[in-house]
Parts: structure tokens; sequence; C-alpha cells
């Protein structure tokens, strides 16, 4: 009997490697998907850099930077985590959100890495309205607070 759809051998969003009856070593497809599932699951990346860091530990991750070099090259925009003596590369999909703990602040992947930067102070015009002045103020302290905008 033959199966009633075609399996494909990975995922479609992350490329998590799917299992098959009958395959042998299933424990290696398993501990991969678990290894890229958990670099992506609330991913935290150390900053963005084109080297790999001289030295790291398992489990960091890195988001790799254009003109990547070295193990990293040709995985510009992918988040880079150290998984044993080498690196699992996630290409990342539209709706990614990773946390940057270098600047303590979210981004977010759609076509492309972005995130917020500070607004301007507001100057200039004949009157300063100090309680506007001080909500704007109060709001951009809300979304730095929250990882939406960097840290001053």
């Amino acid at each position: 009997m033959t199966d009633p759809f075609p399996f494909a051998s990975a995922t479609s969003r992350f490329a998590l490697p799917l299992l098959h009856a009958g395959q042998a070593e299933k424990e290696v497809v398993v501990n991969e998907a678990l290894a890229r599932a958990d670099a992506l699951m609330h991913c935290a990346i150390q900053g963005e850099t084109a080297t790999p860091p001289e030295f790291s530990v398992d489990g960091q991750a890195w988001l790799v930077a254009a003109g990547a070099t070295e193990a990293w090259q040709g995985q510009a925009g992918s988040i880079a985590r150290r998984h044993g003596s080498g690196w699992i590369f996630a290409e990342p999909c539209d709706g990614l959100r990773v946390f940057d703990l270098s600047a303590g602040q979210e981004m977010l992947f759609f076509g492309g890495w972005r995130k917020a930067s500070l607004p301007l102070e507001p100057l200039g015009g004949t009157s300063v309205d100090g309680e506007a002045r001080a909500a704007i103020n109060d709001l951009v302290s809300a979304l730095q607070a929250l990882g939406i905008f960097p840290a001053a």
C-alpha cells in the first residue's frame, strides 16, 4: 500500500528534518530537528557579525551579517547557532522575531531584517508643550523597556 500523500524530507518553514517509516538512525534526525527548534524558539542572538566568533559556547546564536566569511560564507541573513564543534544555520522566514542581546532590542524578519530606531526628539516651534514632550518621552521609554526601540 502506498502513502496517501507524499512526504517531504523537511518542514517547509524552517527545514526541520522529518522522520520516515523504517528510517535508520532516527535519533540523528530527531536530534537535529530538536537542535534547530531549540535555536529558533524564543531566539536570542548575541549580535550581528560577518565572522564566526573565535570563542563561543553551545547554544549561542548570531545573526550572520553581509559579507560573511569562513564557516559562515554564503549564510548572510541567517541565524548561526553553535552546536557541538560546528554551526547550525537557520534561514529566516517572514514573521521570525529574535532578541538582540547586544542592543537589548527585538528584530523582525519581513523580506529582510528590521528593527526600530529611536525617534528624534521634537525640536523647534514657537512654543514648547511640556506635557506633550513628557508624554512622548514616556512612550519612547516604554517602547525601549519592551525592546522595540534600542536603549539610549
